[in-house]
């Protein structure tokens, strides 16, 4: 069930990604998969064409108010299309990503005994009355009250998404569980010809600096498979959506002290959103524009490629108040054998082995985050260590085959071991 206007079920943006995860794993496992959503999208992955789709659709408005009106009246017929699913074919468990307006869900299967996991992703009441627009705030939060009362078990991506859960759960708080996100290690494997950041830096990048001049790179081709780059050169890689919260400014000013000390460095960008003009003309006005590649929104089968191009992965996260994100772009770093540096912010310490599987600087401190990436360029025995521990623990902790099953363990539902098929396959190890 994701019922999330917002969440387009095949779509690019990252909490697509983690739906057509969990949809994958069930797929995997045997289980014939049926999806309630708002809003299906139209990217649909080969491997998840036998996924059947229920849309509900969602009565047009022009207003915030409306909006929301429309999307409770779309919740309230969700009951029967359970109810007529689960006469066709029963339904043996109910997976559903919390929304802002979604209840009807969890409800349906506490009422005909059918278990129930809620994923919780977000505070969505707090992040929709900041970030956007919410008129009706106390049904946002009996909505989220009743969601979150009626799971099974409720699922949450950070400490601080599971105290906020855990808070609206009722008489019964031991219900709501952390567990991170997670990536697909299956589909996302280190580059063979990177060696865990075996690489060495080419002799021009040593030792000298880099007068930085250059012109604004705009109007590239958005796919990853038709960008051109210097297959050298060190490449620093940041994927994710645009946004102000994922501390771009600094990454940008950061990487400008990167190459006045490793001159051949390129910047990859990979991803759009409402920072992207601002991004681009602080590279220009800082001379770096030239070593700024910007890949755009592509993809989730065109990721992998991308990451193979890359020497060191960043997360420059700002200090922010309420960090409670699981950034799924540092569990594909992982998995692709990278050297990740990262702002030591909420979750991210634990996720890197506080240093053990990557680098931590300080939050908003981009010659702190110059220094890690420099440091990483000219030493590429430590690349390659801090890469072979990175995928151990993208596989060890945070293969989606683990967060799903361990998801409906805490509902007391098992899947079937599929280890052996996955092995003969090729596996999820290497």
């Amino acid at each position: 069930m994701s019922s999330d206007p917002g969440v387009p079920v095949f779509g690019r943006k990252g909490s697509s990604v983690h739906v057509q995860a969990v949809l994958r794993e069930l797929v995997r496992a045997g289980a014939e998969v049926h999806v309630v959503t708002t809003r299906p999208g139209d990217d649909v992955p080969e491997d998840l064409t036998d996924v059947v789709m229920h849309r509900v659709r969602v009565a047009p408005t022009g207003s915030t108010a409306g909006r929301e009106r429309a999307l409770r009246d779309a919740d309230d017929r969700v009951g029967d299309l359970l109810d007529a699913l689960h006469e066709r074919a029963g339904i043996d468990l109910l997976y559903e990503r919390y929304s802002l307006w979604g209840t009807a869900a969890t409800a349906w299967a506490r009422d005909v005994g059918v278990p129930s996991v809620l994923e919780v992703n977000a505070p969505l009441v707090a992040e929709q009355r900041t970030h956007r627009e919410l008129v009706d705030e106390a049904a946002a939060e009996r909505c989220a009250r009743a969601a979150v009362g009626a799971a099974t078990a409720v699922v949450a991506v950070s400490g601080p998404v599971a105290a906020w859960a855990a808070d609206r759960a009722g008489e019964h708080p031991e219900k709501v569980h952390v567990l991170a996100n997670g990536v697909d290690t299956g589909r996302i494997v280190p580059a063979a010809d990177r060696c865990g950041g075996r690489r060495d830096l080419p002799d021009s990048s040593r030792g000298r600096v880099h007068g930085r001049q250059g012109a604004l790179h705009v109007g590239r081709e958005t796919s990853a498979r038709r960008v051109r780059h210097d297959a050298t050169a060190f490449t620093v890689l940041f994927v994710g959506t645009l946004k102000p919260w994922h501390g771009l400014d600094v990454l940008v000013d950061a990487f400008a002290g990167v190459r006045d000390r490793v001159p051949d460095a390129r910047l990859l960008l990979v991803g759009d959103g409402p920072e992207r003009e601002a991004v681009l003309a602080r590279a220009n006005a800082l001379g770096i524009a030239d070593a700024v590649e910007h890949a755009g929104a592509v993809a989730p089968s065109e990721v992998p490629a991308l990451l193979h191009r890359a020497d060191v992965a960043v997360a420059p996260y700002p200090d922010l108040d309420d960090f409670y994100f699981s950034p799924l772009k540092v569990y594909e770093y992982l998995a692709a054998g990278l050297p990740v540096v990262a702002s030591a912010v909420g979750e991210l310490p634990d996720a890197l082995e506080h240093g053990g599987a990557g680098v931590l600087v300080p939050p908003g401190d981009a010659a702190a985050l110059a220094d890690a990436v420099v440091a990483l360029a000219h030493d590429g025995d430590r690349r390659a260590a801090l890469g072979v521990r990175a995928r151990d623990v993208a596989v060890e902790r945070h293969d989606w085959s683990v967060v799903v099953r361990r998801a409906l363990g805490f509902a007391g539902v098992a899947l079937p071991d599929t280890s052996a098929a996955l092995a003969d396959g090729g596996g999820r190890r290497g």
